[in-house]
């Protein structure tokens, strides 16, 4: 048995590969490379090349530090988002969860790792955009909230309205992992932070 599966190396590569993905397991990704190189080579062949031009094409805006298809996002290009309003997120990937569901309509900032935040950066765009209120869209959590304290005291200077979204959100709960009528109902009824 070792040594078929042994001889099968380009196979195996794919299904290590396939399991490094969060939440797939060997048995899933043994299921997904099969599909992908035996049952369905074109597909396969086409999600190789899906992958390939979003690694060579995707970035992260300069400015807020969401994924962007240029050096700066069609987010902080649209004129019509600098309403003065900042969503604060933990990750590029919250952001297209918050603009799903489609009730924020300003700027973004992607604060990833606030120990190494540029405040002085953060602290000019606020400026320059007349940003007047600052929601932080943090999954809830005891050091979500020190992270929030942390940030705002960063930005005290600036007399700045801080709000967080709300009801809705369970605590520990990632927001890629909250439906988008929760998440919605989370962000319209946010409270001060």
């Amino acid at each position: 048995m070792k040594n078929y599966q042994n001889n099968l190396f380009s196979f195996n590569t794919l299904v290590n590969a396939l399991e490094k993905i969060p939440t797939i397991g060997k048995k899933s990704a043994r299921k997904m490379a099969y599909t992908l190189a035996i049952e369905n080579a074109p597909l396969g062949l086409q999600i190789a090349q899906a992958i390939h031009d979003c690694i060579a094409t995707i970035g992260k805006c300069s400015v807020c530090g969401a994924l962007s298809h240029g050096e700066v996002c069609h987010i902080c290009l649209d004129s019509n988002r600098k309403n003065g309003t900042l969503c604060i997120v933990s990750h590029p990937k919250d952001v297209f969860l918050i603009e799903e569901i489609g009730e924020f309509h300003g700027v973004y900032c992607v604060i990833e790792d606030y120990k190494h935040c540029d405040f002085t950066e953060l602290i000019k765009r606020v400026k320059e955009e007349n940003i007047q209120e600052v929601i932080f869209a943090f999954m809830p959590s005891l050091e979500s909230d020190l992270i929030v304290m942390f940030i705002q005291e960063k930005l005290s200077c600036l007399h700045l309205k801080f709000s967080k979204i709300a009801q809705g959100v369970p605590s520990n709960v990632s927001l890629d992992n909250i439906d988008h009528f929760s998440l919605a109902r989370a962000f319209n009824a946010r409270v001060n932070a």
